[in-house]
């Protein structure tokens, strides 16, 4: 904490972005290694501007130490994906992936609604869709934050064995209840269910109530549904943190051990419902998305 350097104040923004850096609110070692960073780019004005984006970036992102965790609680990473969703917290160093009540690592994106008004997520959902096509919902990731009347939803309509109904060109997943009625329930409520899963699981596994987590959307994700995915969070009774794209996640996972040079990824995210490909530069823990 006590590291002493000297300033290269020759830049006429210095002043801005060493506040920046040096915040007492940023962790020591992040201090140092943005500014180890703007010693080797200080002479380069387009460098120097990004590097002022990625300290702003870095102050925004909250840093998880001891003190950190005591004070917001066990944060933990959810994959919430098309067909699969996964659930992992760093633990130890090192990330762990958590398995469900079935032993799984990964947990299919389903939820069947039975008799008796009960419902099911993940492998008991998935296990009884064949006999219960009409109130076993899917792929409701295709859904979440679009309008009813676009023609992904149209298309995606005709495919699947249950109903989606317009609510205001909000498209609606319409499913049976006991008493001959029916039930219509938002993409965002869908998925509130099974991050609701997710979060059980891991609240299992860790041995504590869970309050704050890390979601990941595909790149292509506009606002509306990067918003509808944080709502489907706030459902499931936990704040989002943050929403990383995660092609991403993944390079935050591949480089966390990379202590080398500058290098350049490219992340392929092939999933059961999207297909992403992301440029990165990885140098000294820093990540840059060059392209999406």
């Amino acid at each position: 904490e006590n590291h002493q350097v000297s300033i290269p104040a020759q830049h006429p923004k210095w002043s801005e972005v060493s506040s920046l850096i040096f915040n007492s609110n940023n962790p020591p070692r992040t201090q140092l290694h943005l500014y180890q960073h703007l010693q080797r780019t200080s002479t380069n004005n387009m460098q120097f501007a990004k590097l002022a984006l990625m300290a702003i970036g870095l102050m925004a992102a909250p840093f998880y130490g001891a003190a950190e965790e005591d004070k917001m609680g066990t944060v933990i990473g959810i994959d919430l994906g098309t067909t699969y969703s996964c659930v992992g917290v760093f633990k130890n160093g090192r990330v762990e992936i958590i398995a469900n009540d079935q032993g799984n690592r990964i947990t299919p994106s389903y939820v069947a609604f039975i008799e008796g008004d009960e419902r099911l997520v993940g492998d008991a959902a998935k296990n009884q869709a064949t006999i219960n096509p009409e109130n076993t919902v899917f792929d409701v990731k295709r859904l979440i934050g679009r309008k009813f009347s676009d023609k992904s939803v149209q298309a995606d309509k005709k495919l699947v064995p249950y109903e989606i109904v317009s609510d205001k060109d909000k498209p609606m997943v319409q499913v049976a209840q006991s008493g001959g009625k029916t039930a219509n329930f938002a993409p965002e409520e869908v998925s509130a269910m099974i991050l609701q899963k997710m979060r059980a699981t891991a609240e299992t596994f860790l041995g504590k109530d869970i309050k704050d987590a890390v979601v990941t959307v595909p790149a292509y994700f506009n606002d509306a549904q990067r918003q509808a995915t944080k709502d489907a969070g706030t459902i499931a009774g936990m704040k989002v943190q943050r929403i990383i794209n995660e092609p991403t996640a993944a390079a935050i996972a591949y480089g966390m051990d990379k202590t080398g040079g500058e290098s350049n990824v490219l992340v392929f995210d092939l999933g059961g419902g999207t297909f992403d490909v992301t440029l990165l530069t990885i140098d000294s823990g820093v990540f840059e998305v060059l392209a999406t």
